[in-house]
């Protein structure tokens, strides 16, 4: 009685457990970054390629030691019996046997050759395919930080677009309600015929509206849209219950580094340079290799035969082989050359072009990437200094907007002139929130171009 008892008030206490509203998920932006980083199937996808490019490397350098070449197998053979004199006269001096061609009963046959070798000297071929496959290392790796660097942009463009969409919508719904108390002031007294309001103005009123619901209903897709992807990205998945940590969008600290300082940074951290240099050395190394590919490989090793047939007699004469009995092992020093010349020099040459193309592609980065950054840090500074003058002059544009309701208010201003004043409050409110957002993914694209990853 006291186990049931005690099972039925952990099964109640597990229901009511289960019965909770779950705890919403929060997260500031840094904690956001993490979450992607470890969640995204695209790094994941990524690390994998650069473990197929370490699986190629091994390869490569396993080239370098003993590898082995055997066949075995059962078969058939003509049945023998007595030795190579007729009779089984085993005497000098006698005939030969003349019934080699006859076939007088089949024996079964067992057959092994092998050959254990070792590559000596191979005049630089797996020491640069090595050092190719290692450049491949190296690319796969870059490659891996460019999926990261643009993971963490992902990120921040959700989250701050999230706040932008959020704030948006906010200050655009206290207008609406803003709009429809002045709303309701006009209609009332167009009502009672109070000469203080036009229908003129009731209809400049409701156009304002008009467009300020289309805007609300915009923020709100934005809003869900960002949110969702954050919950993508983050890997909580689209049903769990995310929040941001900030309470509203803020500019970030604009970056205390020199544009030349930025642009030195970004040739040498970059993962674009890192994929250059490491596709340098590896077409480097395969202009080699194809070079050496028409050199002979120098080996040494050991390579045997056994064959045995039961139903033939052996024959015991070194001057005589029996292919179906018999056998032997023997250490071998060699040499192997397989070269089609005109396909050999034809490789070095097409190893050759891609070396020189990559070359130029170098050149147009050195020359380009100092321009995107140079790009990225002007759009910056820009957004920067505008959001700042935004900010002044949404204060302005409100003071303006509460200053008019209150002149509207005691009867000393039209309705037009609020709906005036209205609509440029929200067009500088909404622009200086939409440039903090613009500004903030500079600066993050600032981090991304010169190889940042934070």
């Amino acid at each position: 009685m006291k186990i049931n008892a005690l099972t039925r008030t952990l099964m109640t206490a597990g229901l009511m457990l289960a019965a909770l509203p779950a705890q919403a998920e929060t997260v500031n932006l840094q904690q956001a970054v993490q979450m992607s980083l470890a969640a995204d199937p695209r790094i994941k996808e990524r690390e994998q390629v650069v473990e197929a490019a370490r699986g190629m490397l091994q390869e490569v350098q396993g080239n370098a030691g003993w590898r082995v070449s055997a066949n075995a197998f059962i078969g058939l053979a003509p049945k023998v019996e007595g030795g190579f004199y007729q009779d089984g006269n085993t005497f000098s001096g006698t005939v030969p046997r003349t019934d080699g061609d006859e076939i007088n009963g089949l024996s079964d046959w067992t057959h092994l050759d092998f050959a254990l070798i070792k590559p000596l000297y191979t005049f630089g071929k797996i020491e640069r395919y090595g050092d190719a496959a290692q450049g491949n290392v190296d690319l796969k790796q870059g490659e891996l930080r460019q999926t990261r660097g643009d993971t963490v942009y992902d990120t921040k463009r959700a989250y701050f677009g999230y706040l932008t969409a959020r704030d948006t919508r906010f200050f655009l719904e206290d207008m609406q309600e803003r709009l429809n108390r002045t709303i309701a002031s006009v209609e009332r007294n167009l009502k009672e015929e109070t000469g203080e309001s036009k229908q003129s103005e009731l209809y400049a009123l409701q156009t304002a509206r008009g467009l300020l619901a289309k805007y609300v209903h915009q923020s709100r897709a934005v809003e869900k849209i960002s949110l969702d992807g954050l919950k993508v990205l983050t890997g909580v998945g689209l049903q769990a219950d995310l929040q941001v940590a900030d309470s509203r969008i803020e500019p970030v600290t604009f970056p205390q580094i020199d544009l030349a300082d930025l642009q030195a940074r970004a040739l040498q951290d970059r993962p674009e340079m890192e994929q250059l240099e490491a596709g340098l050395r590896a077409r480097r190394a395969l202009v080699a290799a194809k070079k050496a590919d028409r050199m002979p490989d120098v080996y040494a090793g050991v390579i045997g035969q056994f064959n045995y047939a039961s139903q033939r007699e052996r024959l015991d004469n070194p001057y005589l082989n029996d292919p179906f009995n018999g056998g032997g092992l023997t250490p071998v020093v060699g040499m192997k050359w397989d070269s089609v010349f005109g396909v050999a020099n034809a490789r070095v040459n097409q190893a050759q072009a891609e070396l020189e193309a990559l070359n130029h592609k170098k050149a147009f980065a050195v020359a380009g990437i100092p321009f995107e950054v140079g790009e990225a840090y002007a759009n910056a500074r820009a957004n920067h200094d505008a959001q700042r003058d935004l900010a002044e002059g949404a204060a302005a544009a409100r003071r303006w907007m509460v200053a008019t309701l209150a002149d509207f208010s005691a009867g000393i201003e039209s309705a037009d002139k609020v709906a005036d004043a209205i609509k440029n409050y929200v067009l500088a409110q909404t622009e200086y929130l939409r440039t903090v957002n613009d500004y903030n993914m500079n600066v993050a694209q600032l981090s991304r171009l010169t190889g940042e990853l934070k």
